[in-house]
């Protein structure tokens, strides 16, 4: 077995996978790594949105060697892409897992179609394209990086997100064994854990069981919205985290400090959650009665 130097520590003259590209914090990585030097390979469901990304970036001057809009929750479509990618540009050097959704609500409102659609989005859907992308990487010998969105929810247990947290603890799992797992092979894995972001998504997420227009829960979501940061902020913070061959990739120093909170005073953070939750149920109650 051939045994690279640990991690790809720059996205130049890369070939680079990002998903999630026609928008958000996908589009704003895809710029940020063209403008570095990188040559791009670039999916979403999005066709439109893809296409403008594309063409903003060829007009640039920069590369994009492939461009197909199709649903990652789709194996088959991941696999066909795959397959025609490298047979026109072999093995890539950085993927990059960053499509996503989000929905939240409490248990007793979530139904079946929420919790799958978290799970297929955001955690099957990063795995169909592992699956198709990182073995040729190993077989090639040369090394590269692995990036993976998770979410601060898959680090701490926000109140109503559940389903989204079944995925994003579940993206952190794979991330850390494979973390481990693809270091012999000169892979780096970098999970991102970003909190709001100022995307399309953090305006229009799902809030299931919960009218998202009552002035208490618009109170309530502008505390989160008014913390976003850019998606731009995430992007540069996604492209040094390769180069500084860090794990865990903060785009702020709020969800920093939560993590390493609670990791460090257990039962502080035991209470605040507690209150937490019990204040989210008590907004819900009032919102019935």
């Amino acid at each position: 077995m051939r045994v690279a130097v640990v991690g790809r520590r720059t996205v130049r003259d890369a070939k680079v996978l990002v998903t999630g590209a026609a928008s958000g914090i996908g589009r704003s990585t895809a710029l940020a790594a063209a403008e570095a030097g990188a040559l791009l390979v670039l999916t979403d469901i999005d066709a439109e949105g893809l296409e403008r990304t594309a063409a903003e970036i060829r007009a640039a001057g920069a590369t994009v060697l492939a461009a197909a809009a199709f649903d990652i929750t789709d194996f088959d479509a991941v696999t066909a892409f795959a397959e025609k990618v490298h047979a026109e540009h072999d093995a890539l050097d950085i993927v990059m897992n960053i499509a996503g959704t989000s929905a939240w609500g409490t248990v007793e409102n979530l139904e079946h179609k929420h919790w799958r659609r978290m799970v297929e989005v955001n955690l099957m859907g990063p795995i169909h394209v592992i699956e198709n992308f990182v073995p040729p990487m190993v077989r090639a010998g040369r090394g590269g990086a692995l990036v993976n969105v998770s979410s601060a929810a898959g680090l701490i247990a926000l109140p109503w997100h559940a389903a989204y947290s079944a995925a994003k603890f579940g993206i952190r799992g794979v991330s850390e064994v494979l973390r481990f797992d693809l270091r012999p092979h000169g892979i780096s894995v970098h999970l991102v854990a970003p909190g709001a972001v100022d995307t399309p998504l953090v305006h229009s997420f799902e809030l299931v069981g919960v009218n998202k227009e009552d002035p208490r829960v618009r109170r309530m979501t502008g505390i989160f919205t008014r913390h976003a940061v850019a998606p731009e902020k995430v992007a540069t913070a996604i492209l040094r985290g390769i180069e500084r061959n860090r794990f865990i990739v903060y785009s702020s120093f709020d969800i920093r400090f939560g993590y390493w909170w609670a990791r460090k005073f257990a039962l502080p953070y035991d209470v605040v959650m507690r209150r937490a939750s019990a204040h989210f149920s008590k907004l819900l109650a009032s919102m019935d009665s």
